[in-house]
C-alpha cells in the first residue's frame, strides 16, 4: 500500500510551498490616514517610533555614484579597519571585484581583525568557492544565510537582501550595490549597471551594526557586542537619520509601512527610483491620492535593459491608475537601472536594499537608512533629474496603445505579483 506514503509526501510538499510563499504575518490592509505633512514634527516622531530605532543626529553622508566610486570607497574602508568588519550582502558573484573584496577581507583577517561575513546562499550561488576558502583559511567567519537544511525548509523563500558593510562600528556603507562585474564601471554601457551606494559616519552607524547583528544572531546563535562593535561614536555632522529593518520573522510590513507613511505625508514632491517596481493596490492608491492632492510624483524604473523581464511586465500591468492620476513614469534607457531611492518633499531620503515590490515588502530581509536632511535631499533630486534625462517617459496614451500580446503577457505575469 503506497497510497499513505504518497499522500503524506504530497501533504508535506504543499505545507512547504505554503510556508515558503507566505510571511505568516498580518499585512497592512487599510490605507494610512493623512494626519500631518512631512514638515510637521509629528512626521519625524512617528517615523522614528513606529519603525523602530529613534531618529538621531550627528551624522554625515556621502553619495557614491556607480562602481567607479562605490568599490574604491568600500575597499578603502575595509583596508582601514583596526578592530572589526561586518559585511552582509545578497549578491556576491565571481569576477575581479569579488576577488578584490575577498582578498581585502582576508588580508584584514590575517592581521587579527575580526571579520564576519554573511552571504545569502541563493545570492552567492555564482560565487567562486575559492573566495570562501580564502576567507576561512585567513580566519574570517563566513556564513551562508539560509543554506538548505532539512530543519529549515520552510525558510527557503526568506532571503537576506540587505546590503551592509560596517567598519569598526564607525563607518557604514549601504545602498543597492551587489558584488559582481555588473556593478563596476560608471554605467557606461549595458554590461555596467547604474546604481548608487552611500557611505555613512556618525552615531547612526550603530543602527547599521545592530541590523547586521539581527541576522548574524539568527544564523549563528552568537552575539557580537562590546566596544569593538558598538563604540561610543562622536558626532560627525548634523544629519538626522535612523536605520531600520524588516524580515518575515519580525516586522515584515515595516518597509511598506515606511513607504506608505512617507507618501501619505508628502506635500510637494515624491521622487522614486526603483529597480523593481511592482506595487500592490494599497500602495498604488496611496501614490494616486498624493498625485490628486497636487504632489508631483516622478518614478524611474529600468527599461528594456533589465535583468528580469518578468518584473518589468508585471510592473507595466499596474501603471494605468498611476498614469491617469498624472504620475510621471520613466524607463531608464542606457543600461540596467538598479537604484533604490525615495525622496519626499526634498527632505526625507530613504536608501538601502528595498525594492518597491511584494518580495521586499513581505518576504525578504531588508534594511533602509532614512535621512532627514534638506541639503542632502536636494543633492539626490539633482542626480534624479540627471537620470530622467537618460530615460524615456511613458505616457498614458502610449501605455494604452501598447501591443495586445504585451498586454496579455502582463496580465498573466501580474498573477505572480506576490512573489516578485
Amino acid at each position: 500500500m503506497l497510497t499513505i506514503p504518497i499522500t503524506a509526501f504530497v501533504t508535506l510538499v504543499i505545507i512547504l510551498v505554503i510556508a515558503n510563499l507566505s510571511s505568516g504575518e498580518k499585512k497592512i490592509e487599510h490605507k494610512i490616514d493623512r494626519l500631518y505633512a512631512s514638515d510637521d514634527p509629528q512626521f519625524l516622531r512617528s517615523m522614528g517610533l513606529l519603525l523602530g530605532p529613534p531618529v538621531i543626529s550627528g551624522n554625515r553622508f556621502e553619495m557614491l555614484l556607480n562602481g567607479d566610486h562605490i568599490f574604491p570607497s568600500m575597499l578603502e574602508g575595509i583596508r582601514s579597519a583596526r578592530r572589526t568588519i561586518t559585511f552582509e550582502t545578497f549578491i556576491y558573484w565571481s569576477g575581479e571585484i569579488g576577488e578584490q573584496i575577498a582578498q581585502a577581507l582576508a588580508d584584514k583577517a590575517r592581521e587579527g581583525i575580526a571579520v564576519h561575513v554573511l552571504l545569502d546562499w541563493v545570492g552567492s550561488s555564482k560565487m567562486d568557492k575559492r573566495y570562501l576558502d580564502l576567507l576561512r583559511d585567513a580566519g574570517a567567519e563566513v556564513i551562508q544565510y539560509h543554506k538548505p537544511h532539512w530543519t529549515g525548509l520552510g525558510r527557503m523563500n526568506d532571503r537576506t537582501h540587505r546590503k551592509l558593510l560596517v567598519i569598526d562600528g564607525h563607518v557604514g556603507f549601504t545602498g543597492g550595490v551587489g558584488i559582481a562585474p555588473e556593478w563596476t564601471g560608471h554605467a557606461q554601457n549595458e554590461k555596467h549597471w547604474r546604481d548608487t551606494h552611500f557611505r555613512v559616519e556618525g552615531p547612526v552607524v550603530g543602527h547599521m551594526q545592530a541590523v547586521f547583528m539581527d541576522n548574524w544572531v539568527k544564523a549563528t546563535g552568537n552575539v557580537l557586542h562590546g566596544p569593538n562593535y558598538f563604540p561610543d561614536v562622536e558626532p560627525m555632522g548634523e544629519g538626522l537619520a535612523h536605520m531600520f529593518s524588516s524580515s518575515p520573522s519580525g516586522g515584515s510590513d515595516d518597509m511598506q509601512l515606511m513607504y506608505l507613511m512617507a507618501i501619505t505625508a508628502a506635500t510637494h514632491s515624491i521622487h522614486l527610483a526603483s529597480a523593481y517596481f511592482v506595487p500592490d493596490k494599497l500602495t498604488i492608491n496611496a501614490i494616486v491620492e498624493a498625485a490628486k492632492r497636487g504632489v508631483k510624483v516622478q518614478i524611474i524604473m529600468p527599461g528594456k535593459r533589465i535583468d528580469t523581464h518578468t518584473v518589468r511586465e508585471a510592473s507595466r500591468a499596474c501603471w494605468g491608475d498611476l498614469l491617469r492620476a498624472g504620475v510621471e513614469m520613466y524607463e531608464y534607457q542606457p543600461t540596467m537601472f538598479h537604484c533604490k531611492l525615495l525622496v519626499v518633499d526634498e527632505y526625507l531620503v530613504s536608501v538601502g536594499s528595498t525594492n518597491f515590490d511584494s518580495r521586499s515588502f513581505k518576504l525578504n530581509d531588508e534594511a533602509n537608512l532614512n535621512i532627514y536632511d534638506r541639503d542632502f535631499a536636494k543633492q539626490q533630486t539633482a542626480v534624479f533629474a540627471d537620470d530622467i534625462k537618460k530615460s524615456q517617459q511613458i505616457t498614458l496614451e502610449a501605455w494604452m496603445h501598447r501591443p495586445l500580446m504585451e498586454k496579455l503577457i502582463e496580465k498573466f505575469v501580474s498573477l505572480l505579483d506576490t512573489q516578485l
